[in-house]
């Protein structure tokens, strides 16, 4: 189980430069509006230390991290729900990712035209939102329309999710984004509907490289928006990201040391991301290969096990389970069989972030 993350944004905020650092994939990156008309597409590799520390025990052909479809969406203008700047295609684009990642300009450089003529994030984010909110208006107030017909008539169905576009339509008509007024029981009723602000988003503060040591006011910014919004928030740099995403491992770690960071801003999007879509990691540890393989939290064994292969949930038996703890602490699976520490769990096994399992199944 994969996702894909839309990064989106006005024109020149830096999310191709920031697309480009993440992936390599060579986006076209210009500073002109419009530069990026069709989605560019890349995967980007989870950094994921458990994986090392596993391979150092088993000793593996090879290592298989995770992996985020990354998608880099042409930025969005004013009027872009109208149509404006190409803005039909960029929100169609939108439309089928898991999740947005909305990069916002915090840094000032001369050298690259903004849009709007000034640096000034939470105007940049108020045109974003509105754009997405007004698509979602057009698209919610047609079924809306097209659904009271339906109830007038006495439909149940339509009676019950009248009640939903009703409250839809109410906050995005306020300017408050679908995931405001959506839970656990109405957004699987509305998912057709594919509501571009009922997504998990996360603001993405693109700062320039003297804000390193300290968030600047623009920065605080962008952070309260995102509470304000519902969303994740990270700040990175995209000229460091550029930087680092040309360095060896050893490398990137004494850039990282230097600049007195722990982690680049890679590795926080993607803990950022995994922990707005509800997924969690588990393993898999042989000689063949260590790999991670992404689910999401809640998810039981059959489904865990549907991840690798459709077959191995159907043919579910059982999933033999080792705590990644004990299985550092322990060097290995061998120790932890001789220990008890080797977990025999059914069909009902809620599958824990960093389990090491393997599955028994029927051909």
């Amino acid at each position: 189980m994969g996702f894909n993350c839309g990064i989106v944004g006005l024109p020149n905020v830096g999310k191709s430069t920031i697309f480009n650092a993440m992936t390599s994939a060579g986006a076209v990156s210009s500073n002109y509006p419009f530069t990026t008309i069709d989605p560019n597409v890349g995967m980007v590799v989870l950094r994921d230390s458990r994986l090392d520390a596993l391979a150092e025990i088993v000793k593996p052909e090879r290592i298989l991290p995770t992996a985020v479809e990354f998608v880099d969406i042409a930025g969005l203008v004013k009027g872009a729900s109208r149509g404006e700047g190409l803005g039909n295609r960029f929100l169609g684009n939108i439309r089928e990712v898991d999740m947005i990642a909305h990069v916002v300009r915090c840094f000032d450089d001369p050298g690259v035209v903004h849009v709007a003529g000034k640096i000034s994030p939470l105007d940049d984010i108020d045109v974003v939102e509105t754009e997405l909110m007004l698509a979602d208006l057009d698209v919610v107030s047609k079924r809306h329309h097209r659904t009271s017909k339906l109830a007038k008539s006495g439909d149940k169905e339509a009676i019950r999710l009248m009640v939903i576009y009703e409250k839809l339509k109410e906050a995005l008509e306020d300017g408050r984004p679908a995931r405001s007024v959506l839970d656990a029981e109405s957004t699987p009723l509305v998912k057709d509907l594919c509501l571009i602000t009922a997504k998990p988003v996360i603001y993405v503060a693109n700062i320039g490289e003297d804000d390193l040591e300290g968030a600047g006011e623009a920065v605080e910014s962008v952070s309260k928006a995102a509470e304000r919004l519902g969303g994740g928030f990270v700040a990175m740099c995209g000229s460091i990201e550029s930087e680092l995403s040309q360095l060896s491992d050893d490398e990137r770690s004494e850039f990282l040391e230097g600049l007195g960071l722990s982690e680049s801003g890679l590795d926080r999007l993607a803990r950022a991301s995994y922990s707005l879509l509800g997924l969690i990691t588990y393993f898999t540890a042989g000689v063949q290969e260590v790999r991670a393989w992404t689910v999401r939290d809640g998810a039981k064994a059959p489904e865990a096990a549907g991840v690798i292969h459709s077959d191995f949930e159907r043919g579910f038996i059982k999933a033999e389970v080792i705590k990644y703890e004990d299985f550092i602490t322990w060097k290995g699976e061998a120790r932890c069989r001789e220990k008890g520490l080797v977990r025999i769990e059914g069909k009902d096994y809620l599958v824990k972030d960093g389990d090491i399992l393997h599955f028994r199944f029927a051909t």
